[in-house]
């Protein structure tokens, strides 16, 4: 059962040669072993999952079952299972149960997968390597005194130790692509509006994506097709009709023009990650593609819009945890953490919400809400927000035209390997970490993260992630060139 991808699980299900449960039960058994060391899962829904595979048993007895059926699934601690804690990582929700699913988790149960585990994550996804979890950060299965990335450092590491078959993360400046990178899985941000976010604790709403984080691009794909689609109750979805995914992964990309935008391979880049990259990017070439240079000219502003726009929806978005409506409240008798009330009992309207929020939130939560509100506040807004909504506009245009010549763009998804816990104390030099992952977010454009090599550090060979992006809901093009890669190197699509 080492390495074991959606594709084949499905099959050994289908033959009879495993059950739902017996399945159920060894992913089990592999986090309860596991996860004292990584620290991806927060929560373990043994009694959940069980009757889920039983049920997934009986669907597979009854021939009315799919790819999905009997799988066992991780999902990020951001996104709603009922009846589950949902803390997105923050001492502030660490009381807080769901009381609805997530529409991307009542498509995974209709389709009869396997719920097993919440995963662990930066608080309220603000982070880059999952040590700003409230709960400690997770860790690299490669190596564990490394970050597996963030914010969906969790569900990487979770997948890449076979903890479970697949998960699920959000991306909002590379948290599906880069903890992707990091561990050695496939990462994949759909297009903005693609996948439903209903059920997704918000960080920046015009940002974040919901997408799958697996062992293969087929994977990927099989998981892009259960969760994809319009949906009524969320007004950013898009009406553009999703596709049967994995029919289109032929293992053909003759003739598909693959572009190299110049301004992702400058100063900065580790040298084992171009020379792996720029090796991935020959393959291609001899799979029949045309390789041509690409200029995004607006990229180095990517990282400075991304750290205006993102910070200000977030300052909007964290309003509503108060100490009122739900999660901690500092007038309420269980604090954060189970610290005792004392001289932390609220004695005003005022002393809630300052000490609810001031207790509830860690740093980086804090960082980001005061920066955001400093670039909505009066005398600032033109000069920071609105500057940042224009150059928006002109990355947007950059990738169109781009799009006009090259049908996928190529690049590194990451500029170094996985770096060590601790490492990045200045939060500045944690967000260049997304310094070739955010420019797909401002756009909305898709794009996947795949391992491509690896780099040695310490005596351990680190993965390193190559990034595909594609046109506005064509994540069949670069889905497919994921596969044809994976298929020359001896991957298991």
């Amino acid at each position: 059962m080492e390495n074991l991808t959606i594709k084949q699980a499905s099959e050994l299900l289908h033959k009879k040669e495993i059950s739902a449960r017996e399945l159920a039960q060894a992913y089990l058994l592999r986090a309860e072993e596991k996860n004292p060391q990584l620290n991806a899962y927060l929560e373990i829904t043994n009694k959940a999952a069980m009757q889920m595979a039983d049920e997934a048993d009986r669907l597979i007895e009854r021939r009315d079952s799919n790819v999905l059926t009997g799988i066992p699934f991780a999902i990020k601690d951001n996104i709603l299972v009922k009846g589950v804690p949902a803390t997105a990582g923050s001492k502030i929700l660490q009381n807080y149960t769901a009381t609805y699913d997530a529409t991307v988790t009542e498509k995974l149960k209709e389709a009869g997968a396997v719920i097993m585990a919440k995963t662990n994550m930066d608080e309220f996804a603000m982070g880059s390597s999952t040590e700003n979890s409230a709960f400690g950060p997770a860790k690299n299965p490669h190596d564990t005194s490394r970050a597996p990335g963030g914010s969906s450092g969790g569900s990487a590491a979770a997948v890449a130790a076979d903890m479970c078959v697949a998960a699920l993360g959000s991306d909002t400046g590379g948290s599906i692509r880069q903890p992707a990178a990091f561990c050695g899985i496939v990462g994949l941000k759909p297009t903005y509006g693609r996948v439903s976010r209903s059920g997704l604790i918000a960080m920046a709403s015009s940002l974040d994506q919901i997408g799958p984080m697996t062992k293969t691009a087929w994977d990927a794909a099989a998981l892009l097709e259960c969760i994809a689609g319009h949906n009524s109750m969320d007004a950013t979805t898009s009406p553009v009709p999703a596709t049967s995914y994995t029919k289109k992964l032929t293992g053909d990309i003759k003739g598909l023009r693959i572009g190299i935008p110049n301004e992702y391979f400058g100063d900065g880049l580790d040298a084992n990650v171009e020379k792996s990259v720029r090796e991935a990017i020959f393959a291609l070439e001899r799979l029949g593609a045309t390789i041509g240079g690409a200029t995004l000219p607006h990229t180095p502003y990517g990282l400075p819009v991304y750290y205006v726009l993102m910070p200000s929806e977030v300052s909007s978005n964290l309003a509503r945890f108060d100490g009122i409506r739900y999660g901690y409240s500092a007038a309420s008798p269980y604090p954060a953490g189970g610290e005792g009330r004392g001289e932390l009992e609220a004695k005003t309207l005022l002393d809630v919400y300052t000490k609810s929020r001031g207790l509830g939130f860690g740093k980086e939560v804090k960082r980001r809400i005061m920066l955001g509100t400093y670039a909505l506040s009066a005398g600032y807004y033109d000069a920071y927000y609105k500057k940042a909504q224009q150059i928006r506009t002109l990355i947007i245009e950059d990738f169109r035209k781009a799009f006009e010549e090259y049908d996928v763009l190529v690049s590194p998804t990451t500029p170094t390997p996985a770096f060590k816990l601790g490492e990045k104390e200045d939060p500045v030099s944690l967000y260049l970490a997304d310094v070739y992952t955010v420019s797909a977010n401002i756009a909305g454009v898709p794009a996947i993260s795949i391992p491509c090599g690896t780099a040695e550090r310490d005596g351990v060979k680190l993965p390193i992630g190559l990034q595909i992006m594609g046109r506005h809901f064509d994540e069949e093009t670069i889905l497919r060139v994921a596969d044809a890669y994976e298929r020359f190197v001896g991957g298991k699509s």
